[in-house]
């Protein structure tokens, strides 16, 4: 394999091995810094009606209460933006200065309203001065540049009005609105996302104004990490430092949407990148602020960790996916899905009973076993026996001191006892080991095993850096041993534990290192809920589809119906359909182009009626709401992805 150093071409964080936060200029949004010294700052957004007042105003005091540090709301129109001079004034005469941010699409004169009242205003460079067609439109030089300076006049008022008034920006790309003009140059692409936000950014520079930030948000993890790296590498190479406002786009509601957002979120920030955080779930919006902060206040002293080795190479991809080749052991690596362990280890006497929470159910009176979607690969039960018939999908992990060479059962080694065994299974072996145990001797003998397993360990407080640094130290020596992921954690809050354990397994699956996972937890949470998070986690990560995903945006002023009571109608007849996509969205501005990536799509298009889609393509419109969520399984069936609930369940 062809190893690369880390150059101006791959580089985007400051460290790979060091945890330092990227330094970006300080953009005053009113009275709160983003950027420079300041904390990582957290925000979210309405979901009110902007004309009704008192409604916007109540729910603000909710959110800033909450600890809700930026308010943005949506102004979809010249009399929504003209409605926030109200708005701020009812908060003010309550006591509550937070900044407010206009959140504008489609309509720049409500931008230039805005930003003569509000403190900052986000405009989306898909669709401020473009319109979706998805239709392709082949560009010379000459005529993509007639293009630049039609934008160039469309928006160069705003800027104007922003340098007057000191009013921030930011400069919002989502992948699921980039232009025609984009697309059409440069593809549905991480490259397109950060080029449509740079043709804006450009604009700004020309006319001297820097009080921007900058976003580059995806429902798809992959993507959106992809961009915002991109972005970062763009503004090293070009001596920009501007800072980043992160988020997953329509990452949904519940477990779901907390693991999306920490795997997308939580992969950048621990490389030290972004400076403001909203995780956008399709829930109340002040119930999004402790979720923001405990991912981001987990790196205030993220800097005292133990000393990782520094990089030689970077063999990794970091602006595409590209999966780690490792050669195929039984189930596990090479074209295999990345397997789940769980661990029983503490239990003193196993019973069939005791696998029903890791997707296995014993059927007494058939005598069988019933194994679900969500069913573990491996149990590790530590020095104990079976004394049953285990599903014919499991297999075992022992202990190598009570290991016992029967079907489907594998013995655990840590490096020392690996090097000095005089007997292993013929089948598979579970070697466990962390970074510094990765020496030549070692690597050699797992490199001549074809039966080797291993078990990646770490315990250092910036561990998933340290763990990428021992796939990279297998890569530099071509050592293609699949790895198991394993991190243990202890006495969480079971929010935190999701959000915690989904960044340090899903910032690695993300760069496509890992052939399985397991969660060592203690006092987090039941062993279902491990099980859950852990299939959740690779879902989110894109690497094993286990169930429905729901593209759920998180609701705003713009909405056109109850996003949390249809989100759960339609998740209530559909959640049975694994690996369909399903998008939720409350009003057009994202809903076509996220629509590209799902199969199915759901989106307000008028008061009461629902438009639906076949990926990108619309199949009804002006659907009644009281019939839209059949009309969607008819869909469903109608192109063969529909199956009944029962018939899953058998």
């Amino acid at each position: 394999m062809a190893l690369k150093t880390i150059t101006e071409k791959t580089q985007y964080a400051n460290s790979l091995t060091k945890y330092s936060r990227f330094q970006t200029r300080e953009v005053m949004v009113g009275s709160v810094g983003i950027g420079g010294n300041n904390p990582i700052r957290v925000q979210s957004m309405t979901t009110t009606d902007t004309m009704d007042t008192m409604a916007t105003v109540e729910q603000s005091m909710r959110m800033i209460d909450a600890g809700c540090e930026l308010v943005r709301i949506t102004a979809p129109s010249k009399k929504d933006a003209e409605n926030l001079t109200n708005i701020k004034n009812e908060l003010v005469k309550r006591g509550y200065d937070t900044p407010l941010v206009a959140d504008i699409h489609f309509t720049p004169n409500a931008a230039e309203i805005a930003a003569q009242i509000v403190e900052k205003v986000r405009v989306n460079p898909g669709n401020y001065a473009d319109k979706k067609k998805f239709e392709h439109i082949e560009y010379t030089d000459t005529t993509y540049q007639a293009e630049l300076a039609r934008i160039r006049e469309r928006f160069s008022p705003l800027v104007e009005l922003c340098k007057t008034h000191g009013t921030a920006m930011r400069i919002g790309t989502n992948h699921g609105s980039l232009s025609d003009r984009i697309l059409s140059r440069y593809g549905d692409t991480p490259l397109g996302m950060v080029e449509s936000a740079m043709e804006f950014l450009q604009i700004c520079r020309d006319m001297d104004y820097h009080q921007i930030v900058l976003s580059m948000k995806a429902s798809n993890t992959r993507v959106m990490v992809q961009a915002y790296r991109l972005l970062v590498n763009r503004m090293m190479g070009e001596g920009m430092n501007y800072p980043l406002h992160l988020g997953v786009t329509e990452a949904g509601e519940g477990e779901d949407g907390r693991i999306k957002s920490a795997v997308g979120i939580g992969t950048l920030l621990e490389d030290g990148l972004g400076d403001t955080v909203r995780v956008s779930l399709t829930e109340e919006p002040e119930f999004e602020i402790p979720v923001a902060f405990a991912l981001v206040n987990r790196y205030k002293n993220r800097g005292e960790h133990k000393e990782i080795p520094e990089l030689t190479s970077y063999p990794l991809k970091p602006f595409e996916y590209s999966r780690r080749p490792s050669k195929q052991v039984v189930n596990m690596g090479d074209h295999e899905v990345p397997r789940v362990v769980q661990d029983l280890s503490d239990m003193t006497e196993i019973k069939p009973a005791n696998f029903h929470a890791l997707g296995y159910n014993y059927s007494v009176p058939l005598d069988k076993w019933n194994i679900g979607e969500q069913a573990c690969d491996f149990v590790y039960v530590g020095n104990s026996q079976l004394n049953f018939e285990i599903p014919g999908t499991l297999g075992i992990i022992q202990d190598v001191t009570s290991w016992k060479d029967e079907e489907r059962h594998y013995p655990l080694f840590s490096s020392s006892d690996y090097l000095e065994a005089s007997s292993k299974s013929d089948q598979l072996n579970f070697v466990k080991a962390e970074l510094s145990e990765l020496r030549d001797e070692f690597i050699d003998r797992l490199k001549e095993d074809s039966t080797a397993v291993l078990v990646l360990k770490t315990d250092n407080l910036h561990g998933m850096p340290e763990q990428r640094a021992a796939f990279i130290r297998l890569m530099e020596t071509e050592c293609r041993i699949p790895v198991i992921i394993q991190r243990a954690y202890s006495d969480l809050k079971e929010d935190d534990f999701q959000l915690f354990s989904a960044t340090d397994f899903g910032g690695l699956l993300i760069d496509g290192l890992g052939d399985g996972i397991w969660i060592n937890a203690k006092n987090c949470g039941s062993r279902k809920m491990v099980n859950s998070l852990s299939f959740g986690i690779l879902q989110a990560s894109r690497t094993r589809i286990s169930k429905t995903e729901y593209i759920s945006c998180p609701s705003c002023g713009r909405t056109l119906f109850d996003l949390q009571e249809t989100t759960a109608k339609i998740r209530a007849r559909t959640s049975h359909l694994k690996g369909v996509k399903i998008g939720i969205m409350g009003c057009i501005v994202n809903g076509p182009g996220e629509m590209a990536d799902a199969d199915y799509g759901y989106v307000g298009t008028g008061v009461g009626k629902i438009t639906l889609y076949k990926e990108k393509e619309v199949v009804k419109r002006n659907v009644p709401e009281e019939q839209a969520v059949d009309e969607l399984i008819a869909l469903i069936a109608e192109h063969g992805d529909w199956v009944e609930a029962e018939a899953v369940e058998a």
